[in-house]
């Protein structure tokens, strides 16, 4: 070859092939490298409520499993609309995440104007645990059982004051389903917060409530409170003596609190898949467990088929316990 000779050109479609060939090799290697930098999750409550506490019990096992940081950033306001709004607008790449009790089954039907769809932008991940709440009352109102307090409030109609954290929370929704079924007229207290509401009820200024079985353990202990029943399907592991509110005589009364976590919709199903396949190992590492049962809670490992079924269930469940009672938060 003479030294002017030049070499054969390359042909035009083979810098296209290499790329294509290189992103293709990369998709791979980037999926498997997830996750490779800091996981926010957005709790929708304020610090130390149950949904709090089980979520940095989760996150805690996330951040050893993968090594990368995991922040916990409290977020209430809106029933658990503010919290699902940042999360909804975020990058769907599993980086943001959000975690909140029935709340999301309910806001669907109490919040009308809401900026983003629960349903539609936001995908569950898994429901991390559930657990009853129980119904407690002052000791100075004279019932001993779920059948006394049905009794007393039929006798004594409107005139009966229940606590709650707040419209549309689950306290407030686990009352107005017993208000149904019972068929009773009680008076909803709205609180902002559980603290606050306790306390009132401690000092007799309302009458019952509907808490954790953590938040009230003391004030039953020391007899300032009466516990009457657990509001789950079945017995409680941490208080199997107690009864559920259906066995203490309330037919079809079910109430399970439970805290999932969700992701933006449009998120990778590789990276749910890997989310919920993770948090189920978490959730079954004795160590956790025990932390979970110290709350009172038990832990939920389904599949993300499952855990789309179950939200689907409660959302419509509450739906109905929404128009019957007629509630609204705006």
């Amino acid at each position: 070859m003479s030294p002017t000779a030049r070499a054969p050109r390359a042909p035009a479609a083979l810098p296209a092939l290499a790329a294509v060939l290189l992103a293709a090799s990369a998709g791979p290697a980037s999926a498997q490298a997830w996750p490779s930098k800091p996981i926010r999750i957005v709790v929708s409550a304020t610090p130390g409520g149950g949904v709090d506490t089980s979520t940095r019990i989760v996150g805690q096992g996330m951040g050893e499993r993968w090594n990368q940081p995991v922040l916990i950033e409290n977020r209430p306001g809106g029933g658990g609309a503010v919290a699902g709004d940042i999360v909804a607008r975020s990058a769907p790449d599993g980086y943001t995440l959000k975690t909140i009790s029935i709340g999301h089954a309910v806001l669907p039907s109490t919040h009308r104007n809401l900026s983003y769809d629960p349903e539609r932008d936001l995908v569950p991940v898994s429901v991390m645990v559930n657990g009853p709440n129980v119904l407690v009352v002052h000791p100075s109102l004279p019932v001993r059982s779920v059948k006394d307090l049905v009794a007393l409030a039929r006798s004594k109609p409107g005139e009966l004051l229940y606590a709650s954290s707040g419209n549309a929370g689950p306290p407030h929704m686990a009352m107005e389903l017993l208000r149904m079924l019972a068929g009773i007229d009680l008076v909803h207290v709205p609180y902002k917060g559980t603290g606050p509401g306790m306390a009132d009820l401690v000092a007799g200024r309302v009458s019952m409530t509907f808490a954790s079985v953590i938040s009230v353990r003391q004030h039953v202990e020391s007899g300032r409170l009466r516990l009457l029943a657990t509001s789950g399907a079945k017995r409680s592991a941490s208080i199997p003596d107690v009864p559920t509110m259906a066995e203490a005589g309330v037919p079809g009364y079910a109430v399970d609190v439970w805290y999932a976590m969700f992701a933006p919709s449009a998120t990778p199903r590789d990276i749910l898949q890997t989310l919920n396949t993770e948090v189920a190992r978490i959730l079954n590492q004795p160590a956790i467990r025990a932390k979970l049962a110290a709350q009172g809670m038990e832990p939920v490992a389904e599949s993300l088929e499952r855990t789309a079924a179950y939200i689907r269930a409660e959302t419509a469940k509450w739906a109905r316990v929404v128009k019957a009672a007629k509630i609204s938060v705006e």
